[in-house]
């Protein structure tokens, strides 16, 4: 389960699927926070330079 925070929310929609970057918390490791959404073009990008090899 991970929070967007407000700078995020109002600017970008995250959907079901995306590859998103989280942080967890200290305190409660099985929650986080959204820190960045990557789009369509970032994701074939990453995944060919060989950032999201099994990931996805």
């Amino acid at each position: 389960m991970a929070r967007i925070p407000g700078k995020l929310k109002k600017r970008v929609w995250i959907r079901e699927g995306d590859v998103v970057i989280i942080v967890p918390w200290e305190f409660q490791t099985e929650k986080a926070d959204v820190v960045w959404r990557y789009t369509g073009p970032q994701v074939d990008y990453l995944q060919r330079k060989g950032f999201l090899k099994g990931a996805i």
